[in-house]
C-alpha cells in the first residue's frame, strides 16, 4: 500500500507539473517550490528551537494562527516556520509577521520529507485539520520528533477507518486534539486514546479578529444609507441565485467578494455594480451593489453587513462562515454544509439557514429581518478556548 501511496504522490506531482503550463495556480505551486531546500537552508542558517507549524491553505491558516501567535507569546526565544501546501494560502500570507519563515511544503515524497526535516531540524511540528503527509509523519516519528494534529476532524466514511494501512500511519501522531467527541470516538475505535476534544481554533482567531478590527471608511459610509447583505467568497452558482435577487430587491445593498476574481467583470455588469478599487467618496452611494476586487480584507467587511451569504455550498462545501457570525449576523449559505459542525449547530440554534433555490434565499432573508445578534456571538463565546487547551500539551 505504501508503494501505491508514493506513486499517487509522483503522478500527484507530474500532473501539477502539466497542468502549470496552463492553470496560474499549478503554476504557483510549481514556481514557489523550485530551489525550496537551498532557499531553506539560507533562510534558517543553523537556527535552533524551530516550531513547523503547516497548513493546506488560507482556512487552515485561520485556525493555526491563534495557537501560532499564542505559541510565540509563551515561548518568545523560539523560531516558528509556517508551510502551506495551497498557493491560495502562500500567495496571502507569505508575508505574515507572526511567524519567522513562511514556506511551501516540499511534496510529500521520502527523500523531500527526509531532506526538509533534516534542514529544519524542528523540535516539534503541528499540522493543522486534513493535513496528513505520510512520509512527513513517518520521518519525524523516525527522528523522535513530537508531532500534534490540531482542530482535526474524523468522520465515519473516511480511508482511516477502512483500511488497516491507512489507520497505521495515524501511529506517528503523538496527539490528537480533536475538534468534537464524534472525532475522538472514532480514533478510540481504532485503537487511539492520545485524544483531546479541545473544539475548532477558528473560533479564537474569529474573536481576535473583533479586538483589532480595521475601519473601512468607504464601506462604512454605503453600509449606512440602506441594509447591507454581504455575500462572501461567492463561486459562480451561488451567484445565480443572489444576482436574481438583488435585481429583485433594489431595496437593500449588497456587497459581493467572489472567491476567484477572473469572472469579476460578467458579474458586474449583471449587477451594475461598482468594483471596490474604483470606489471613492463621490461616487460610492451611486450604486447599490459594490463587488470586492482586492484580496484579505473580507474578515474586516462583516462587520459593516446585516444579514451574510456565504458561498461554496452549490460546490464542495461552503467557506468560513463564523467570521461574519463572529460580528452578529445570520448567515445564509448553500445545501453542501454537512462535513461542518459549526454550519449545522447554528441552524439548529436559529442563527443560520441552508438554501437550495432563489425562493428559500428570499424566505431565509425575510426570516432574517429583526435577528437578535446574541445568538450569534454567545455562540461564538461559548465555543472558544481551543487555543489553550492544545497550547497546555504542546
Amino acid at each position: 500500500m505504501s508503494i501505491l501511496y508514493n506513486i499517487s504522490i509522483q503522478l500527484y506531482v507530474v500532473a501539477i507539473y502539466i497542468a502549470s503550463l496552463f492553470n496560474a495556480k499549478a503554476k504557483f505551486w510549481v514556481k514557489g517550490r523550485k530551489d525550496i531546500f537551498q532557499k531553506l537552508a539560507e533562510a534558517i542558517k543553523g537556527e535552533h528551537n524551530i516550531v513547523w507549524f503547516h497548513c493546506a491553505s488560507l482556512g487552515e491558516f485561520e485556525q493555526g494562527k491563534p495557537i501560532i501567535e499564542g505559541y510565540k507569546q509563551k515561548y518568545p526565544t523560539h523560531k516558528i516556520l509556517l508551510t502551506f501546501f495551497s498557493p491560495s494560502g502562500f500567495e496571502i500570507r507569505k508575508n505574515y509577521k507572526g511567524t519567522d519563515w513562511v514556506f511551501y511544503l516540499p511534496a510529500d515524497t521520502q527523500s523531500n520529507a527526509k531532506k526538509f526535516i533534516n534542514i529544519v531540524k524542528p523540535i516539534k511540528v503541528v499540522f493543522i485539520k486534513y493535513e496528513f503527509w505520510f512520509n512527513y509523519m513517518a520521518e519525524l516519528k523516525k527522528q523522535n520528533i513530537p508531532f500534534y494534529s490540531v482542530s482535526a476532524i474524523f468522520r465515519d466514511g473516511q480511508a482511516f477507518f477502512k483500511y488497516k494501512w491507512w489507520a497505521k500511519q495515524l501511529k506517528n501522531v503523538t496527539h490528537f486534539f480533536v475538534q468534537d467527541k464524534n472525532s475522538a470516538e472514532l480514533l478510540k475505535s481504532i485503537g487511539f486514546n492520545n485524544t483531546t476534544i479541545s473544539g475548532d481554533s477558528r473560533f479564537d482567531s474569529v474573536l481576535a479578529n473583533t479586538q483589532k478590527q480595521v475601519r473601512i471608511p468607504l464601506i462604512e459610509t454605503f453600509s449606512k444609507s440602506k441594509p447591507t447583505i454581504i455575500c462572501g467568497s461567492t463561486w459562480p452558482k451561488d451567484e445565480i441565485i443572489l444576482v436574481k435577487y438583488i435585481k429583485d430587491h433594489p431595496e437593500n445593498n449588497y456587497i459581493i467578494a467572489p472567491h476567484e476574481l477572473h469572472h469579476i467583470s460578467d458579474l458586474q455588469k449583471q449587477t451594475d455594480a461598482l468594483l471596490y478599487s474604483k470606489v471613492n467618496e463621490t461616487n460610492i452611494l451611486m450604486t447599490n451593489v459594490l463587488i470586492i476586487d482586492s484580496i484579505g480584507i473580507l474578515s474586516n467587511i462583516y462587520q459593516y453587513a446585516n444579514i451574510a451569504y456565504i458561498g461554496g455550498g452549490f460546490g464542495a462545501g461552503i467557506h468560513n462562515i463564523l467570521e461574519a457570525v463572529v460580528f452578529g449576523l445570520p448567515v445564509i449559505f448553500g445545501p453542501n454544509y454537512q462535513k461542518f459542525n459549526e454550519a449545522k449547530e447554528l441552524i439548529q440554534l436559529g442563527g443560520a439557514k441552508s438554501i437550495c433555490n432563489y425562493t428559500e434565499l428570499n424566505l431565509a432573508i425575510d426570516s432574517f429581518t429583526d435577528f437578535d445578534k446574541k445568538i450569534a456571538t454567545d455562540y461564538i463565546k461559548n465555543s472558544s478556548g481551543a487555543t489553550d487547551k492544545v497550547l497546555e500539551t504542546i
